[in-house]
């Protein structure tokens, strides 16, 4: 059955699952697509790209993004569905949360 599973997964629907992955874990954990990109050390309009679907990850960035994320890169792979997009920045934590 995994096999199976395997063999019908496209490079559009590995690129969804990191989008959506990425974008829920970075809002999860209150972070900008900078501070993402930053704690990565990657171009932000590379983590944009990468968000938006209009672009592969490398390996490396994968890690890095999973790093900076505290996820195994693994997580980032899971089957997941974009998120419902939020505009604007994520609220601030009040101090001591």
């Amino acid at each position: 059955m995994y096999a199976d599973l395997v063999r019908t997964l496209t490079l559009d629907t590995v690129l969804v699952y990191i989008a959506a992955n990425l974008r829920r874990l970075r809002q999860k954990r209150g972070m900008t697509q900078e501070g993402l990109a930053e704690a990565a050390e990657l171009d932000l309009r590379t983590l944009q790209d990468i968000e938006g679907m209009r672009q592969s990850v490398s390996l490396g960035a994968l890690v890095r993004l999973a790093n900076a994320l505290d996820v195994s890169p693994a997580a980032l792979l899971r089957p997941a569905e974009m998120p419902e997009i939020k505009r604007g920045r994520p609220r601030k934590r009040p101090a001591g949360s």
